[in-house]
């Protein structure tokens, strides 16, 4: 950013330079009717900046009354978040996406799976962060997130401490995050970083990052690294 950048966005908020895609290729008619008729209604509340500038927290027991938070950062096609949800119906999850093909995506799969246990924030997350409570998610996930390749570009991943520090805020003691990924030197990254964090690394021998978590469903992600010839690896983390 240089000296001439805005610090700030016109609404107020703290300028945060976004790098990944907000809409792909056209969406079908049918999706596009999931935006205009589901989107507003799945909402976890008032997340944005222009909506919410004073931040105000969301009221989760509100949202979800007496159910654990758990939270998805980047849910894709959404086939993990809907999985999850059918499995553990006193759970209320929220997903956070920026992409409106895979918000869109993941409407349909609500639709067809008759989920009401699923809150969407489309968007960045860490403005999510802002607006939840400090220690009110049980369980976090990250699942083949952006790799950024190229070695200039590692600062824009998701396992900094930009995007760590307020996530384990939002965590409770104990909770669990879950990592995925099929890039080696992201497993490197998060391996340094995450516990820097508070967290530590449950893994005792190496099938605990080799084999798939019992509740675990393939996404569309991993089929294609799997498809290219690329390892999945699975880290589980707790808060401490």
């Amino acid at each position: 950013m240089s000296d001439d950048t805005p610090k700030n966005h016109p609404s107020g908020a703290p300028w945060r330079n976004f790098y990944g895609r907000f809409k792909g290729k056209g969406l079908r008619a049918s999706q596009e009717a999931w935006l205009e008729e589901d989107l507003a209604k799945l909402a976890p509340g008032a997340v944005s900046w222009e909506e919410n500038p004073e931040r105000t927290q969301l009221d989760l027991e509100a949202l979800f009354p007496g159910k654990d938070i758990w939270l998805e950062i980047g849910f894709g096609g959404g086939e993990h978040m809907v999985h999850q949800a059918t499995q553990n119906p006193d759970v209320g999850f929220i997903g956070c996406e920026p992409y409106i093909n895979g918000v869109a995506m993941l409407l349909g799969k609500i639709r067809e799976a008759g989920s009401d246990n699923i809150r969407i924030h489309a968007g960045d997350a860490r403005d999510m962060f802002d607006v939840l409570p400090d220690a009110s998610l049980s369980r976090a996930f990250l699942l083949y997130p952006d790799p950024w390749p190229k070695k200039r570009h590692h600062r824009r991943r998701f396992v900094t401490e930009e995007h760590l520090a307020p996530l384990s805020r939002k965590l409770k003691q104990g909770a669990i995050f879950r990592v995925a990924t099929d890039i080696k030197d992201y497993v490197r990254q998060t391996l340094e970083e995450v516990p820097m964090q508070g967290f530590e690394w449950l893994a005792e021998t190496p099938n605990d990052w080799r084999t798939a978590w019992p509740d675990w469903t393939p996404t569309r992600y991993e089929q294609k690294a799997l498809r290219e010839g690329r390892t999945p690896h699975y880290l589980t983390f707790r808060k401490t």
